[in-house]
C-alpha cells in the first residue's frame, strides 16, 4: 500500500505532527527519514523491513556501514546515507550530554560510560585514547585507528603529538569487540603493552585498557590483567 492510500491519521508524518517525536514509533520515524519507498514497497513497509533486518535493535542499525545498509533490499546509497547521518547525529547528541567532563574519571565504569557513545553498536573495531589531566578530568578523546589493534602503529607520531599538545598526565586505551565478548585475546594483551611502552616514552602512563562490547566491558586494571611486562 502506498503512503498516500493510508488515511491521514495513519501516515507517519501526521502521526508525528499530532503526537510528537517521542510518541512516534521507531518504524514511523524511520519512514519519515526515508521519505519514499521503492516500487511495490511503501516507505513505512521499507522501514519495517530495515528494522526486521536488525531484529528491531536501533543500536545495531546505528553501527552499520553504508555498504552494509545498501545490502538491505530497497535501500540505495541515498537512503543509506540518510540513515547513517541521522544515527551519527544521535550519537553526537548523546555524547554531548554523556561525557562526564565536570566529573573526574576515577573508575573503569566511569571511563567506560564516557566512551560508550563512541564504541557501542559499531560493526567494526576502533581504537581510542581517553586523555586525562592530573586530576583525572577528561581533556581529550582521540581515535587512533579504525579496524582494530592490528591497524594501529603504537609509536605513531600523531598519537604522541596529541598527548603532548593536550599536556595529558595519563591515558586510557579503548577498543571495542563487535562480536560481543569483551575479554582480551593474546593480540589485545600484546597491543596493550606496545601502547604502554609508546606513551610511557613521553612520560604519560597508560592506566587502563578497556574493551567495550554491546552489553559489557572488560577493564585490564579492574580484572588485574598485567599492563606491565
Amino acid at each position: 500500500m502506498k503512503m498516500k492510500d493510508l488515511c491521514p491519521s495513519e501516515r507517519p508524518r501526521e502521526k508525528m505532527l499530532h503526537s510528537g517525536a517521542r510518541a512516534t514509533s521507531s518504524g514511523d520515524l524511520l519512514a519519515i527519514l526515508l521519505r519514499t519507498g521503492v516500487p511495490g514497497t511503501s516507505a513505512a513497509d521499507l522501514a519495517q523491513l530495515i528494522l526486521s533486518s536488525v531484529d528491531g535493535k536501533l543500536s545495531v542499525l546505528s553501527g552499520m556501514s553504508i555498504e552494509r545498509l545498501c545490502r538491505i533490499k530497497g535501500v540505495g546509497t541515498g537512503k543509506a546515507l540518510a540513515i547513517a547521518a541521522a544515527m551519527e547525529l544521535g550519537r553526537r547528541a548523546f555524547a554531548e550530554v554523556s561525557v562526564p567532563d565536570k566529573i573526574p574519571v576515577t573508575s573503569p565504569g566511569a571511563a567506560a560510560k564516557a566512551m560508550l557513545s563512541k564504541l557501542k553498536g559499531l560493526d567494526h573495531e576502533e581504537c581510542w585514547l581517553l586523555l586525562l589531566n592530573r586530576s583525572h578530568y577528561i581533556i581529550g578523546m582521540e581515535k587512533i585507528s579504525s579496524g582494530g589493534p592490528s591497524s594501529t602503529s603504537p609509536g605513531d607520531i600523531r598519537i604522541l603529538k596529541r598527548i603532548i599538545e593536550k599536556e595529558a598526565s595519563s591515558v586510557i586505551l579503548f577498543h571495542n569487540h563487535p562480536a560481543g565478548n569483551p575479554h582480551p585475546g593474546e593480540a589485545d594483551i600484546r597491543f596493550t603493552d606496545q601502547i604502554r611502552r609508546a606513551v610511557s616514552s613521553i612520560g604519560c602512563p597508560l592506566i587502563d585498557h578497556i574493551i567495550i562490547s554491546e552489553d559489557s566491558y572488560f577493564s585490564f586494571s579492574e580484572s588485574k590483567v598485567a599492563l606491565y611486562k
